[in-house]
């Protein structure tokens, strides 16, 4: 009997699709924290010196510098996280410099109320612990989630990934006979767009999905195939690919060469 597929951080999209998507690490998540952390602090000495210098000028007094002190914590620590998470989606600069971005539970963009409860937890479990409940949380869960994440339903995804080479199907050697004597017919443009996504997406997904998803296409592809091809559904779905493809080119080329035979003019340049 064969292992269960773990499917925690599967994400479906609008075609039912199962995507694996990866979290940020533990320690790459903290380190994306402490250049956060350091820009809260640096943020709160620049509004320190203010405060000293606008105290040495008699512009402010001892009652209105208390507030002032609030303030600057506030706005510092809360105000200015949150408004930045808010404003990019889930970016700040350590996360960019882990790669991350955090989203929530299913996968799509926080709004302000995500960023709110994280920033508000996030004083307490980042500044006023430095950082001690946050690194107890993150080391248990299983996406390196704090407190703030658990309670908002949001997780850091990793977003930073290798630039993709174009990819272009290839006939199956096996198929080459099959080629010779298939049929493909016009399939409906959505499922012919549903399964070069999928063919593109296809590594970057569980086994158990991208088994699953090709089988479902595959099923819905064959009224439009005669004779199906003689081996497993995603490979089938290539040659089917590859065979339309090849053969909407040809029909391609051969409109242009009627249209320059009527015209007397090169099309298609």
């Amino acid at each position: 009997m064969s292992a269960p597929i773990d499917t925690s951080d599967e994400v479906l999209s609008g075609e039912a699709v199962a995507i694996d998507v990866q979290p940020v690490g533990f320690l790459m998540r903290a380190l994306g924290a402490l250049i956060d952390m350091a820009i809260g602090f640096a943020v709160f000495a620049l509004w320190l010196f203010l405060r000293i210098w606008l105290l040495n000028a008699g512009l402010l007094t001892d009652a209105t510098d208390r507030i002032a002190n609030v303030l600057s914590i506030v706005v510092s620590f809360l105000v200015i996280p949150v408004a930045v998470e808010t404003a990019t989606r889930g970016r700040s600069l350590g996360k960019l410099a882990v790669g991350g971005r955090i989203v929530r539970a299913d996968g799509g963009a926080i709004g302000f109320r995500h960023a709110f409860i994280r920033g508000l937890l996030g004083v307490l479990e980042i500044y006023m612990t430095f950082g001690g409940v946050a690194v107890l949380t993150g080391a248990v869960t299983h996406r390196s989630q704090r407190l703030g994440d658990l309670v908002a339903g949001t997780y850091s995804q990793r977003v930073r990934t290798p630039r993709l080479m174009p990819h272009s199907p290839v006939l199956p050697p096996e198929l080459t006979g099959w080629a010779q004597i298939a049929d493909v017919a016009r399939m409906p443009d959505r499922l012919a767009r549903r399964i070069s996504q999928f063919l593109q997406a296809a590594p970057r997904l569980t086994p158990g999905a991208r088994v699953r998803v090709a089988h479902d296409l595959l099923a819905e592809a064959t009224p439009y195939v005669s004779p199906l091809p003689p081996t497993s559904p995603e490979r089938a779905l290539v040659a089917i690919t590859v065979l339309r493809r090849e053969r909407e080119h040809r029909a391609l080329v051969a409109g242009d060469r009627r249209a320059e035979r009527l015209t007397g003019r090169r099309v298609g340049v």
